[in-house]
Formats: C-alpha cells, structure tokens, sequence
C-alpha cells in the first residue's frame, strides 16, 4: 500500500464501493431496463419449452431455468459494469484516482466488489420476479448457499469485465465485446438445457466455462439438481474469482491516461 495504513485502506474500499452501488440505485431506468432480458428468458423460453421439457420426462423446465438465468442476470451486469472504467477515463475521474496515494490493485479490488454488489442485487431481483412467476426454491435453506454463489459469479465476471475495459479506450466498441464474451459464456453453460444429455464437445467446452460452475452450483443450492459436485462449483468458481482479479489487477495498473 502506498502510503496508507489499514484503516485508511478501508476507508478507500468503501468509498469505493459505494459510488458504484449509488451510482446503480440513482440509476432507475438501467435497473429496470436490466431486467428486461431475464424476463424475456423467463416468458419466451421458461413458458415456451416447459411443455417439451416435461414430455422429455425431465420435469418443470422452469424450476431447472431459473437458476441459470438468475446466473445470467448477474453475469450481463457484471461484465457490464466494466464500462464504468472507459467512462471515468474520459471524463477525468479515473486520473484523479490513479494519482492519489493508492495503490491500484486497492482501487481495483474497491471497483470489483462494488461492481459484483450490483450484479447480486440484479440477481436478487430476477429471483423475486421468479417466484411471482410461479418458481420455488426447494428449501429456504438453500438460499444460503445461493447468494454465496452469486457473489461468486458476481466477482469473477466483475473483474473480466474490469479487466477487458482496462485495455480499451473507446466506449462504442466495449459493448459490442462484451456481446461477443457473454453470449458464448451463457449459452454454453448449461443454463439453458441439462448438460448429462448433450453432445461430448459441448461438455468439453461447458466443462472449461467458469459459468457452468456458477449454474451449476445455483441450481443445486436452489432446486437440489446438478451435474458436477457442488464443492467442485465452488473451488473452481473460487480459483477463477482470484486469477482473474490478479489478472484484471495487472492490467488495470497498466492504464495509460
């Protein structure tokens, strides 16, 4: 840390944090905007196969979708709030933070949680409209274990999306990026259609998606179904969180203003 002791560490983090969480909650129009692709999902996709999947023999489908589009909500925001980064770098914010006595990895570790913090209230929000459409969570109990992995989810994509935006310049473009990273990621995680059944190399690849895990450890903790060990979802989504803030660190602290 340069020049600051613990406490003021703290302080930083915090101040930190709460200017993405304020600037998110100012924000109406994107918070309800946000939710029309979950919902969009939940209607068109959760009430359009349901009948199909329960011919299958596999159940209610939208007991086995929701999970993976509550992970799918969290996700879009996550990635997202990288842009926040282009954004204070064009209006000066960013320099004023780069020259204060602060280490860069504090600043970034202060972005990632307040980021991921919005992502979880996104996910909060796509699991109440859930329920209002007719999801329910085997047990209470579960909801534990759930938001444990929605911070997990929340945090990895959080610094990928910082990390992405730390080394672009033009504010156009990084949706379009973002478009091009998370479409692949969630289509190919299993949150759409049960991964025991599909072909080998979409396992291949759901199987070195961070997301699968992050899906697949919702769904267990929410509706008891899985198709990895939920400590596997876990460790994986865990090393993924710390290699990519590491990852996202170094190239943040590589900013040129």
């Amino acid at each position: 840390m340069q020049g600051c002791g613990e406490d003021e560490m703290i302080e930083i983090l915090y101040a930190l944090w709460l200017r993405q969480v304020r600037r998110q909650v100012r924000s109406r129009a994107r918070m309800i905007s946000s939710l029309g692709q979950p919902l969009l999902f939940l209607l068109a996709v959760g009430f359009g196969f349901s009948t199909i999947f329960e011919k299958a023999g596999q159940g209610n489908y939208l007991q086995f979708l929701t999970p993976g589009i509550i992970a799918m909500g969290i996700l879009f925001t996550s990635m997202i709030s990288g842009i926040e980064i282009i954004w204070d770098r064009q209006f000066g914010f960013l320099k004023e933070m780069m020259v204060a006595p602060v280490s860069r990895s504090v600043i970034m570790l202060g972005r990632t949680l307040g980021g991921a913090t919005v992502a979880i209230i996104q996910g909060v929000f796509v699991f109440l409209i859930s329920l209002a459409f007719g999801f329910r969570p085997d047990t209470l109990f579960g909801l534990l274990p759930a938001f444990g992995f929605m911070f997990l989810i929340a945090f990895l994509f959080t610094a990928i999306g910082t990390a992405i935006a730390s080394v672009m310049n033009d504010m156009q473009s990084f949706p379009l990026v973002m478009n091009f990273v998370i479409m692949p990621l969630f289509f190919l995680s299993g949150a759409l259609f049960p991964l025991d059944s599909v072909p080998k190399v979409l396992l291949n690849v759901a199987i070195i998606n961070p997301l699968s895990y992050g899906v697949d450890g919702l769904r267990f903790s929410l509706i008891h179904a899985s198709h990895f060990n939920v400590g596997v979802d876990a460790i994986v989504l865990f090393i993924f969180a710390i290699l990519s803030l590491f990852v996202g660190s170094h190239l943040f602290s590589k900013i040129q203003l």
